[in-house]
């Protein structure tokens, strides 16, 4: 309910911020395509993988019993929001090395924060993430998943907040608070920056990043964003493996 939420009024936003309305009426026909699979992946199909497939997966070959993990609701969260963040962290990374870049790139096509590209990506790039099989692990295991499901949601709400345009002030009182630890709009917009996206890999804490030396803060948004390809609407969905040039594909 979050997700689907946090969704709608970002799109609300989109639509009635006219910078953004503007940018989206200039969205090709073939990013159309690419964002909507890609959010019908991320949204219906990885959801579905994950409990009709993997999970059933651990519960036939796990030999740890089902629900055996007892743990507090704030536990679960925390493990969920922050212990799973830094292992996306290290994922991230591994996604912008020179071994899976090309099934990333796609990703980083993106030229506009719009949270309608949050979920762009090669088709099979989802399989990559640990999303798909660590959240399946958690559920398997906990007995009480609730305190898991809520980071869950936060991160996935998170995720498309800092896709979209909708970035907080930095004169104000709000943004005083989040941007020491939190991953903000303008922070991610660094990550996809034409120049290079070797910078703030993190999903919701910046404390990774900053511990590993890949951080890079600044207020003001980069000249530009994405990067160029030519790849074709299908080798982007299904084979995106044509080698482009790219400053980023190692650390």
């Amino acid at each position: 309910m979050l997700i689907f939420a946090t969704f709608i009024v970002l799109i609300g936003f989109t639509i009635t911020h006219q910078p953004s309305w503007a940018k989206l009426q200039t969205k090709s026909r073939e990013d159309w395509i690419l964002d909507s699979v890609g959010l019908l992946v991320q949204g219906l199909l990885i959801p579905i993988l994950q409990i009709a497939v993997v999970y059933q997966l651990y519960r036939y070959f796990l030999p740890l019993p089902q629900g055996c993990l007892h743990l507090p609701h704030v536990a679960t969260f925390l493990l969920s929001f922050i212990w799973v963040d830094y292992l996306y962290y290290w994922n991230h990374r591994c996604l912008h090395s020179r071994w899976f870049w090309s099934l990333h790139q796609v990703h980083h096509t993106v030229t506009d924060m719009d949270v309608l590209g949050t979920s762009r990506n090669c088709l099979w790039t989802s399989f990559l993430i640990i999303y798909l099989w660590i959240h399946a692990f958690f559920l398997y295991l906990l007995n009480d998943s609730t305190g898991y499901l809520i980071g869950v949601s936060l991160t996935a709400a998170l995720d498309l907040w800092r896709h979209s345009q909708l970035a907080i002030a930095p004169q104000s009182w709000l943004f005083r608070f989040l941007s020491p630890w939190l991953i903000l709009p303008q922070d991610h917009a660094w990550h996809h920056a034409s120049d290079s996206g070797s910078r703030n890999y993190g999903a919701n804490l910046k404390i990774w990043d900053k511990l590993h030396g890949t951080y890079y803060n600044c207020d003001a948004p980069p000249a530009s964003l994405g990067i160029p390809t030519t790849l074709t609407l299908t080798q982007k969905l299904l084979y995106p493996v044509i080698p482009i040039s790219f400053n980023d594909v190692t650390d």
